[in-house]
């Protein structure tokens, strides 16, 4: 997933799903063209079945989810899973952990209407599961707050 020009972001709403609504279970399926470097999202009460990169699984899954008092961003990337060797498994591990913040700055800027009606939700935490049967690439890394990514969204809303 290449830097993100806010020109090549599609974003699809999964009905009932609007801009207003839901919070809670709010769902972001991120893929990226490969060929064109379009980035298409969808936003629904459940994942896209249908992303446009499916068969290669390199899609970014991101859910809003309240926990202990305050809502979290917690997504999940799929790495690895038994057709994978390990060798493989670690390139694309380190490939989404480096291009992960690119996809994030995506989520926040197709949903920018959403974060302009719940300005708090800008100050919450965000955690991704990288998926994968290998120990060492299965982890829960924390990538700050959509706050953050804010500058990395252009055009994005100020608060």
């Amino acid at each position: 997933m290449n830097n993100l020009d806010p020109s090549k972001v599609s974003v699809m709403y999964l009905p009932p799903t609007t801009e207003f609504r839901p919070v809670d279970g709010r769902k972001y399926t991120l893929t990226q063209s490969k060929s064109t470097g379009e980035w298409f999202l969808s936003i629904g009460y459940h994942y896209n079945p249908n992303p446009q990169n499916f068969s290669f699984r390199d899609e970014v899954m991101a859910e809003w989810i309240p926990q202990l008092g305050e809502y979290v961003l917690s997504g999940k990337i799929f790495i690895s899973d038994q057709d994978f060797d390990k060798q493989y498994a670690k390139i694309r591990f380190m490939i989404f952990e480096r291009e992960v913040k690119h996809a994030l700055s995506g989520i926040i800027f197709g949903d920018r209407i959403f974060f302009s009606n719940y300005p708090w939700l800008l100050n919450s935490p965000i955690y991704i599961q990288f998926e994968s049967n290998f120990e060492e690439y299965n982890k829960m890394i924390y990538f700050g707050t959509p706050r953050q990514y804010l500058s990395s969204a252009p055009q994005l809303i100020e608060t």
